[in-house]
């Protein structure tokens, strides 16, 4: 009895011991699920119509940005009866592609972007398929020398064709788009095909302005309007029109790819479509495996992926660069001066950008300003997901709103103002800059992105090295205009610039 008084009190004192940490525990559970439901804010969608007359179609990017000012960074928007989880600023878009990369790592394969890659490639596709198409090029290009001495080589080679078609038009006023076109294309072609093609060819002209023009077509308001209504498709010209080029690509792909694995031989691989085609045979004949994903549809989207993806972001930038430069013209004399001062006459190679700080802080701050995927591509969610303060239900389309990170006014010291001081420090030399996101981040980051770097860097400079960029005769740098065109890509105004020798 004695026994029983003495345990009596410590008994008590666990049992409500256990109680307290019960009710805590359910406490805890109720507040979980009570956050677990709260979406994210948003404007009041109309039935159908969604948020459709709060957007602009043509640069829808810019009411989300203006819509975030008001619902925070993140919120619910409808595109139509579509629902679309917007993340706005560096803080919020970094946090869900980088710290929750697997959440927020799929692709969200709106309409249009179905029709033109069925699920296949790399950029479009999702799953197994995505991760082994991903792999097989990043190690591919790797292997052809992407980022290394073997390519820059290459991209030195073509900057020597584009100087001479500048010099063609003898300081007198042209458009920059097709040479600038003709000469990005030329390094995919050489990485993918193993070969460059001339800029009077045919093939190369069709290819560049079939990009070009789909391009615009699929960041038109009437795509956006498919893509939230689908069943619009057989009344919209410019679906048709997408669709047209799409088949002239794919015959055009498919006979140069008939021709290389005619002439494929196992000892010489001259480009990434060599190596897929010895994957696809021994995966075939040797290891007997009849569900590759090393087939043809795969082949076909991963080239046509590859010059998307590759060609038309990295010439847009540079076009801009060139437009930068002859807007602010005090830029371009210090960029040209720091040039001389290291290289003098000779070519530029990769090893001059540590010299080169200057430069590098304006190519940086030209990517940055150019903006030219303000909405990346769109992410979906791989599962129900817990972010910040709200619950996001897995399959939700996502758009990591990278203009609000390149312009994040916490970010950056002047986001609206063309400023290569952004990435320089108080000694003049280079600093990197986390909120400097043009490639997107986390699982799709661009996996091009060390080649498009040293094109930019080896492009730009010996342009710079060789010519000085001014609007044309009678017009003044003032009245260069640097609003964007209407497209997935945002390019340049059209416009035209003299390029007059610096060596006359």
């Amino acid at each position: 009895m004695a026994l029983l008084t003495e345990l009596l009190p410590v008994s008590t004192g666990i049992l409500l011991g256990v109680v307290l940490m019960s009710l805590l525990v359910v406490y805890l559970l109720s507040s979980d699920s009570q956050q677990e439901w709260k979406e994210p804010p948003g404007p009041k969608p109309l039935p159908i119509l969604g948020n459709l007359l709060e957007l602009d179609l043509k640069r829808p990017y810019l009411s989300l940005l203006s819509m975030s000012k008001q619902y925070g960074s993140v919120f619910t928007v409808y595109f139509g009866l579509k629902k679309v989880v917007v993340l706005a600023g560096y803080q919020t878009v970094k946090q869900a592609l980088v710290n929750h990369p697997e959440e927020f790592g799929d692709r969200d394969i709106s309409p249009i972007f179905y029709d033109l890659n069925e699920g296949y490639g790399i950029l479009f596709s999702n799953g197994e398929n995505w991760k082994e198409m991903r792999r097989f090029a990043l190690s591919t290009l790797r292997d052809i020398g992407m980022g290394k001495r073997g390519v820059e080589e290459k991209i030195a080679e073509e900057t020597r064709y584009l100087r001479e078609l500048f010099e063609q038009f003898k300081g007198n006023p042209f458009d920059a788009t097709q040479p600038v076109n003709y000469a990005v294309s030329n390094i995919i072609v050489a990485i993918v095909y193993g070969s460059r093609f001339e800029y009077s060819d045919s093939l190369l002209k069709d290819m560049v302005n079939r990009a070009n023009e789909s391009s615009k077509l699929i960041g038109s308001a009437s795509i956006q309007l498919y893509n939230m209504y689908p069943w619009l498709r057989s009344c919209l010209k410019n679906w048709k029109l997408i669709m047209q080029y799409r088949k002239q690509n794919i015959k055009e792909v498919n006979k140069r790819l008939g021709v290389l694995q005619k002439t494929l031989s196992p000892q010489h691989c001259r480009g990434l479509v060599d190596c897929f085609l010895e994957r696809k045979q021994n995966a075939e004949v040797w290891l007997s495996d009849k569900n590759t994903l090393f087939h043809e549809n795969n082949l076909l989207f991963t080239v046509t992926n590859l010059f998307a993806a590759g060609a038309d972001t990295t010439g847009t930038t540079l076009r801009w660069g060139l437009l930068l430069m002859a807007k602010y013209p005090h830029v371009q004399d210090r960029v040209q001066e720091e040039i001389d001062n290291v290289a003098g006459d000779r070519q530029i190679v990769m090893e001059d950008k540590k010299n080169l700080p200057y430069t590098e802080a304006v190519i940086h701050e030209i990517q940055r300003v150019a903006n030219i995927l303000p909405m990346s591509l769109p992410h979906t969610t791989a599962c129900d997901v817990h972010f910040q303060r709200y619950f996001i239900k897995k399959g939700t389309c996502v758009f990591p709103l990278l203009t609000s990170v390149l312009r994040d006014e916490n970010e950056w010291e002047s986001p609206n103002t063309f400023n290569p001081e952004h990435f320089l420090d108080e000694q003049g030399r280079f600093v990197k800059r986390d909120a400097f996101m043009p490639f997107s981040a986390g699982r799709r980051l661009c996996l091009g992105e060390s080649l498009a770097r040293m094109e930019l860097f080896l492009f730009f400079t010996s342009l710079l090295q060789h010519f000085h960029f001014s609007p044309p005769p009678g017009m003044s740098e003032d009245q260069l205009d640097l609003t964007p065109a209407v497209g997935l890509i945002l390019n340049p105004s059209p416009h035209k610039l003299c390029a007059i020798s610096r060596s006359a």
